[in-house]
């Protein structure tokens, strides 16, 4: 579908977050958009794979180069549920992605604006604009079921 509407793309992150929530996983939807075209989607699979890197974002970023065939994301744009980490808001930067645009803000970790504004250091090669609180109820309400979700059963164990 051709579109350019934020909380659509944000819509379509959320039912990225829903497979992850549905394993188990931090419930992180991503999906990439390039020429107003979603040419990645991934959700966080950290538990799945055992592997620390794999997060929606960072997913999403192997899958849109692939795509483009060239690791550079030069006008693409990110769509995530939660603001990036510092990991993956350095990828990002290191993919050329011309914006980020996500949810909730990343209070613990993020890394464009929230904590760290890795994503606006001048002294990088490259500065991603930032679009944040689209749909930020619905990113949170997804993060809070599943914290809810872990207490209780840690605490029946």
């Amino acid at each position: 579908m051709l579109t350019n509407d934020h909380e659509y793309y944000i819509k379509e992150c959320l039912k990225e977050a829903k497979k992850a929530l549905e394993k188990d996983e931090v419930p992180i939807g991503a999906v990439i958009v390039y020429n107003n075209r979603i040419i990645a989607r991934a959700h966080n699979q950290k538990e799945t794979l055992k592997d620390p890197t794999a997060h929606a974002e960072m997913i999403a970023i192997t899958q849109a180069a692939s795509y483009l065939d060239n690791w550079r994301l030069e006008g693409a744009d990110l769509y995530v549920t939660v603001e990036p980490c510092l990991m993956c808001a350095f990828a990002l930067v290191q993919a050329r992605v011309k914006r980020i645009i996500y949810g909730t803000k990343d209070v613990k970790a993020g890394g464009c604006g929230s904590i760290f504004d890795i994503t606006n250091d001048s002294r990088l090669n490259h500065q991603i604009e930032v679009i944040s609180d689209i749909l930020k109820q619905d990113c949170q309400s997804i993060l809070q079921e599943f914290f809810r979700k872990k207490r209780i059963s840690e605490s029946v164990n």
